[in-house]
């Protein structure tokens, strides 16, 4: 038997996981082999779409077309066929606010069922009709009036309290979003905020310790999520993102939209002083027009415009949040449009802060394939889906033996009931 054959054999008898990002000019479909430790990506599927604008679905037909290609092309390398699937939640519709809970501790130390009363009490806020939530993220517990606490279990005190960030998405959006995953055969095993699972894939413990913002750039928004004592302080979107500098460069050099998706992506550069001068590009014309011969710096002038004013309106979202001095770690650019050449230099220079271009790192398998700016959010939700599993099983084990425990004793008291009515 040969080796790829073997090892598709073994994938098949380990735990499988996949996830879908659904995005605004493609569909990402990703299969992960559940190691003991690890994760390792067994199948990739990519898909154009046109079915989606600034993350929300406009056409449900075409977005399932192109989860369906995804998929396929996923299974196919893997070599396993998936029933349910990890769904990403992102784009303009997307809300998110902090809230505040406080319970009495039951007992003289804090349990597990007292955080989740707490988290309870907090979520106990009035939610529009039209609107879901997707997350409830804990910033941190107070006992007694004592601030800081990460993870209260086993302290002592009589008051508990929590400060929670609570995410929403938009009810309709999101059902459509499960409605074209559904049209494809497979169930929704659960959804994930889009710059939460990009987070999960690109940052490390010491970043959300000492504090970080990333910024998902993607083809219709850049979602954004701050990080500070390893807990979420902030959520946003804006309504820019890749498509918006592919349409610039369209008017700019009066070319196609795909021509200037092209030309963007091979010799795109956000500081025309990166560009020797004497570099051209060919330009196709429009309508049956000649295609013409362009400088370089022509199309990265264009660029460097658009870039400017996308980095000005996250620097202008952090300091009217006031998150600027708790960034002490800086701001990590993931997504794909985050490829842009000199991008990551131009944001140290508007933020004044730390940058770098975030990749996915912590997988194994088709590294090689998936190390790459564009899979942020794919790895992201393998990894999410990954810890809610060892959770439920962790769960599943405990019941189980507890019921185990439970019998044992019930026949230890039946065994003595019968003795004592023995003699």
């Amino acid at each position: 038997m040969s080796k790829a054959m073997s090892s598709k054999v073994s994938d098949k008898k380990r735990q499988m996981i996949a996830g879908v990002d659904i995005g605004t000019t493609k569909v990402v479909f990703l299969i992960g082999a559940i190691g003991e430790e690890n994760l390792e990506i067994v199948g990739v599927g990519k898909a154009p779409t046109t079915g989606m604008r600034q993350g929300v679905v406009v056409n449900i037909e075409a977005t399932t077309e192109a989860i369906k290609k995804a998929k396929e092309e996923a299974e196919l390398m893997a070599g396993v066929s998936m029933s349910a699937v990890w769904l990403s939640v992102g784009g303009a519709r997307i809300q998110s606010f902090d809230s505040n809970g406080m319970v009495a501790i039951t007992a003289t130390e804090v349990s597990q069922e007292d955080i989740k009363r707490v988290i309870e009490a907090a979520q106990a806020v009035a939610i529009p009709n039209d609107r879901q939530v997707l997350h409830v993220l804990p910033n941190e517990y107070k006992i007694d009036g004592q601030t800081g606490i990460s993870d209260p279990i086993g302290m002592a005190g009589v008051r508990l309290e929590t400060s929670v960030h609570i995410v929403t998405g938009s009810r309709s959006a999101i059902q459509n979003g499960i409605k074209c995953v559904e049209n494809t055969g497979l169930k929704v095993s659960g959804l994930v905020l889009e710059q939460l699972a990009s987070s999960l894939a690109v940052l490390s413990k010491d970043e959300k310790d000492l504090g970080v913002t990333v910024v998902d750039i993607g083809g219709g928004t850049c979602d954004m999520i701050t990080f500070y004592q390893g807990s979420v302080m902030h959520t946003a979107v804006i309504p820019v993102g890749g498509n918006n500098f592919t349409h610039d460069v369209a008017m700019g050099l009066r070319t196609t939209q795909v021509d200037a998706e092209n030309l963007k992506r091979k010799f795109g550069c956000a500081l025309p002083d990166m560009v020797a001068e004497d570099e051209t590009v060919d330009v196709e014309g429009v309508g049956g027009r000649q295609k013409r011969t362009m400088s370089r710096r022509d199309l990265c002038q264009v660029l460097e415009a658009r870039a400017e004013e996308t980095l000005q309106l996250i620097r202008t979202e952090l300091q009217e949040k006031d998150l600027f001095a708790r960034l002490g770690s800086g701001i990590v650019l993931t997504g794909g449009s985050s490829q842009l050449l000199g991008l990551v230099e131009m944001g140290d220079f508007v933020f004044d802060i730390p940058v770098r271009r975030g990749v996915p790192t912590k997988v194994g398998g088709l590294t090689d394939v998936v190390k790459c700016a564009s899979f942020a959010t794919a790895i992201g939700l393998l990894q999410y889906g990954f810890e809610q599993e060892k959770l439920i099983t962790k769960k599943r084990m405990k019941t189980h033996e507890e019921g185990f425990g439970e019998k044992i004793s019930l026949w230890f008291q039946k065994t003595k009931e019968l003795f004592s009515d023995a003699f």
